[in-house]
């Protein structure tokens, strides 16, 4: 495993929401790379499950935490306690968010978008930021590199409706990493976004609807099928890896070439 292309040997990694969905695919593919994986969720219970898929994966070590990305001073603890566990960070996959949840911007009270953007924007940017920190530091000690991602969505390029929240976390998060490729590059830090189209995870409400959302929206997709989880692993792989050393400040869509049918 030490000698291949996406190598992740001696690499940590923090995945945000990474006990379920993609941010699991993304680390289970660094696991498979012998990479090292930190792991911030609430739920403590799916936190232990997905430390022992990852373990059983092949990484080096893994350690879950219980932290709420919508707090900054939950994301400052956070990082106290990770950086004092494994002593550095290589890269950051700020995935934390869920699901929009309406139909219309009339039914979404003013609460509820300030909420969903104090994890999935503001948790985000703080997140990123602290792992740059990070990084930077270990730079300017002799060590330059690392890899910030972000997590997008197709909304960055569609509009739709009752999800302007969900929207604008994601183009708002894609703005960042841009000013941070920019900012960090000297460091040798990356900073990318990766873009899902529709990918089955656990938000999706179970295997009945799974399948009605698969059957129906699968034959519009150039390769005839919807994401799944796993189809995260490579490009969790690559990112972490120094195979994508010169690759930064740029939006991946992951959608099966849903973007570019005719």
């Amino acid at each position: 495993m030490g000698n291949t292309l996406f190598d992740c040997t001696g690499k940590v990694t923090l995945v945000t929401g990474g006990n379920g969905g993609i941010g699991l695919g993304f680390a289970r593919g660094i696991a498979k790379q012998g990479g090292s994986l930190a792991i911030w969720a609430r739920n403590a219970e799916k936190n232990a499950a997905a430390k022992a898929d990852l373990l059983a994966a092949g990484a080096a070590r893994v350690e879950t935490y219980v932290v709420d990305v919508s707090s900054e001073d939950a994301i400052l603890a956070g990082y106290d306690q990770f950086i004092g566990d494994f002593g550095r960070i290589d890269c950051v996959f700020a995935n934390s968010g869920a699901a929009p949840g309406f139909n219309s911007v009339f039914d979404m009270p003013t609460a509820e978008w300030h909420k969903f953007l104090n994890v999935a924007l503001h948790g985000a940017f703080i997140t990123l930021r602290e792992a740059a920190r990070h990084m930077v530091a270990r730079s300017e000690a002799g060590e330059p590199g690392g890899s910030l991602v972000a997590c997008g969505s197709l909304s960055l390029f569609q509009g739709l409706p009752g999800k302007q929240n969900y929207a604008a976390s994601k183009a708002g998060v894609a703005a960042i990493i841009r000013c941070m490729a920019v900012e960090f590059g000297p460091h040798a830090i990356r900073a990318n976004v990766v873009a899902p189209g529709l990918i089955m995870t656990p938000m999706m409400g179970g295997e009945t609807n799974e399948a009605a959302i698969s059957g129906h929206f699968g034959p519009q997709v150039p390769l005839k099928r919807v994401g799944q989880v796993s189809d995260f692993e490579g490009i969790g792989a690559f990112l972490c890896s120094d195979a994508s050393s010169f690759i930064t400040g740029e939006t991946i869509t992951i959608d099966g070439g849903y973007m570019v049918r005719p």
